[in-house]
């Protein structure tokens, strides 16, 4: 893939209500990419449709996964994110335990965290799908009410990473892996993203949450690019704008190495 074919896929991070940064960003390339990928905490006080028409209405075709600040809002923040009906533009574009052909590339996308009630690695699963929520919350405490249970629930199902999502791509083949959650090029990040990547034959994996943007390679030669908050970051690590100040990463964990 040659530089410029790079530059036609984006991938944005975590935006967080800043849309300023995009909308400066697009700006300032000479031409808009053709895709953009956004890496979850978008926040959408509106419907996608809407807070991405900076991307939408300069002809980017946007795909996404969710982060964990995606249900904040509650409900409705995430009906604004993943309700078809609410987003005839974006909706084909979702890509948590999916696939998605683009620029030639096979790109699938997890979104969420590891949340400890339903799966915190390297613990054992204690959940596998959605549909174990509402038996595994009628175990709370006395102290607990209905309607508590019942947002416990709905929150979980938004935010966490499920194993079942993550078994449907671990069966399928990718080039590249997005996600919200960071491997373990990351000191905060978990090995068995790793290790979907390679199960998956996936070569680079593309990652939010932590605000930060570093390129990393692992000894067997998969690559990890972090991206920042507001900033988009091309295929081969070139930044095409950048968003807020990056976080403090630190030196790369072992078995890794800045690339």
């Amino acid at each position: 893939m040659t530089a410029t074919e790079a530059a036609d896929i984006v991938f944005i991070g975590d935006i967080h209500r800043q849309w300023h940064h995009v909308v400066t960003g697009l700006a300032r390339l000479p031409r808009p990419p053709a895709v953009a990928v956004l890496l979850g905490d978008m926040e959408c006080h509106a419907p996608l449709d809407v807070v991405a028409a900076p991307l939408l209405d300069a002809g980017v075709a946007v795909h996404w996964i969710w982060g964990n600040h995606d249900y904040d809002g509650g409900p409705e923040m995430w009906a604004n994110l993943t309700d078809p009906a609410r987003n005839p533009k974006t909706r084909d574009g979702a890509l948590n335990a999916r696939v998605v052909e683009i620029g030639g590339l096979r790109i699938a996308g997890l979104g969420g965290t590891f949340r400890r009630r339903v799966w915190e690695p390297p613990f054992e699963r204690r959940l596998q799908g959605r549909a174990e929520l509402a038996d595994d919350v009628a175990t709370l405490g006395a102290d607990w009410t209905e309607k508590q249970r019942d947002a416990m629930a709905h929150a979980l199902a938004a935010m966490a990473i499920w194993p079942e999502d993550f078994d449907t791509l671990a069966a399928v083949r990718a080039d590249v892996l997005v996600t919200h959650e960071a491997p373990s090029s990351h000191p905060q990040g978990f090995a068995m993203l790793d290790e979907l990547a390679r199960a998956m034959g996936a070569r680079l994996m593309i990652h939010g949450h932590h605000h930060v943007c570093y390129r990393a390679r692992a000894e067997d030669g998969l690559q990890v690019q972090g991206v920042g908050a507001g900033w988009a970051v091309a295929l081969d690590g070139t930044a095409l704008w950048q968003g807020e100040a990056d976080r403090w990463l630190g030196a790369p964990p072992p078995g890794w190495q800045s690339a």
